[in-house]
């Protein structure tokens, strides 16, 4: 695998030779990749971390997660590389990010799989939603990390609609899920704060994106059905005229042992393969 960086600090790997296969995600890294990666030995696979998380540094002053800056950044990435265009699997953040990418840059991709995008507002009670996001950074800012995280458990594990039911819950305890109760003050995790409000409150431009050659399929893990991202998924294929095409396990349903939580990899990439092909 050889790793390079480009001038502005984004930091990237490409690993193996044929056709390439571009994996990005948000806030997730490189390194998130590496067991599906593993089952496409036969592909030139692109990863990098996104502009100010893991490897990659930045020197512009930010610290919010911008999906369309991160979108200049895969662009240049795919430029440095010299392979594009790529065909692309987007994670979570990651699939909001190459949403813009294709709508700004539509010759960089062939075919994206956008994996259970993050979309508050193409949901029908967006308001809501937004009330619950609001709900999990107001618990990180106010008691920290584990009450944080519990919240945002809580709130990407509801089914259905934010409703009064979902409102009227008493607040999500971190033990209940082997977190820490102690506040270790720090307010600057990627996921629970306002770091990436842009990611959730993106709006696709889905003129550019039925305009564009590329071929963009929105997937969703067979676990997410009725859940936050399953139903921002499900409600941004309709956008686009499609049924969203559903994948083996849940949200990280890729993932082997990477963050803890593992999926269903084999089972994902074999999926990935037969929708790459079309």
């Amino acid at each position: 695998m050889a790793t390079h960086v480009l001038n502005n600090g984004v930091t990237y790997d490409v690993n193996g030779e044929g056709a390439p296969l571009f994996m990005i995600g948000q806030p997730m890294t490189a390194e998130g990749f590496t067991t599906l990666a593993s089952y496409f030995g036969d592909r030139m696979v692109i990863t990098y971390d996104p502009r100010g998380l893991g490897r990659s540094t930045r020197d512009d002053g930010r610290v919010d997660n911008s999906p369309v800056v991160q979108a200049s950044d895969v662009h240049a990435v795919i430029e440095a590389v010299g392979a594009g265009p790529v065909e692309m699997f987007a994670s979570s953040g990651g699939a909001v990010t190459a949403l813009a990418l294709v709508a700004a840059h539509p010759g960089d991709v062939t075919t994206l799989v956008a994996h259970e995008p993050p979309l508050i507002r193409v949901l029908p009670d967006a308001a809501a939603a937004e009330r619950a996001r609001n709900g999990f950074m107001d618990a990180y800012q106010s008691k920290g990390w584990g009450a944080g995280m519990a919240a945002f458990i809580a709130m990407t594990s509801w089914h259905g609609e934010f409703t009064d039911e979902y409102f009227a819950q008493p607040p999500a305890d971190p033990a209940q899920f082997g977190m820490p109760a102690e506040d270790d003050g720090k307010r600057d995790d990627p996921l629970l704060s306002d770091r990436s409000l842009a990611i959730t409150d993106y709006q696709p431009d889905v003129d550019a994106l039925l305009a564009a050659p590329t071929r963009i399929v929105i997937a969703v893990g067979e676990e997410s059905a009725g859940t936050f991202t399953g139903r921002t998924s499900v409600a941004m294929a309709e956008l686009l005229g499609q049924e969203a095409t559903v994948f083996p396990g849940h949200h990280g349903g890729f993932l082997g042992g990477e963050h803890g939580y593992a999926g269903q990899p084999e089972a994902f990439a074999a999926k990935l393969r037969e929708v790459l092909a079309g």
